[in-house]
């Protein structure tokens, strides 16, 4: 298998799954600028949006969504028990992957645009609040979002770190810091994080 991503994307969740799962990929980073792989690959190629994370298969078969790559992932490592087996607890999942993905993930892009207007901004932040605050009441509850550590916390992990570089405070929620800081308690989420911010300080120099 070959991971694409971007340091400190959403393509970082797919990192943390496949370090809990113990699998084996070539780990491949994305330039922003041209959308070419260190390996030479026109991202553009693979995914027509230039987008991260994509999984290419062993067999050729490309994935280019995170939570479809996500549950593909931990299909691949049952015994790692990264997502449920049972109906009630895939559908918990699928919801959590859904709400991320859709009430999170795409309201924090305005307020990582540099491009993106004032007022555009202010409403992603309108919209965003409630919803962290929704997050944080169920994990004041409980210490990740089913009943044991899945792929849905990577993603969340993913998202919400990139709230430091946003005018919102995310101490303001105490149960979301303690799970960030739950979550880095993890090996595979401390390597996937370390590496992550090592190729992310060096974007910036």
């Amino acid at each position: 298998m070959k991971l694409y991503f971007r340091p400190f994307a959403c393509s970082m969740s797919s990192r943390i799954t496949l370090y809990e799962a113990g699998l084996a990929a070539e780990i491949v980073e994305v330039d922003k600028a041209s959308r070419r792989g260190t390996d030479g690959v026109d991202l553009l190629s693979l995914n027509p949006l230039g987008m991260v994370p994509v999984l290419v298969l062993d067999g050729g078969a490309v994935l280019t969504e995170n939570p479809a790559i996500l549950e593909h992932l931990a299909g691949l490592a049952p015994d790692k028990k990264l997502a449920p087996t049972d109906e009630v607890g895939r559908m918990r999942l699928r919801e959590w992957l859904s709400f991320i993905g859709s009430e999170l993930h795409q309201n924090y892009v305005p307020l990582l645009d540099k491009a993106a207007p004032a007022d555009a901004k202010t409403y992603a932040q309108k919209k965003l609040e409630p919803r962290l605050a929704q997050v944080a009441a169920h994990l004041a509850k409980q210490p990740f979002l089913l009943d044991e550590v899945s792929i849905a916390d990577a993603y969340l992990f993913a998202i919400l770190n990139w709230t430091q570089v946003t005018p919102i405070a995310l101490a303001q929620w105490p149960s979301l810091t303690a799970f960030m800081a739950r979550m880095l308690d993890r090996p595979a989420v401390q390597r996937a994080f370390g590496e992550e911010r090592e190729r992310y300080l060096a974007t910036l120099r």
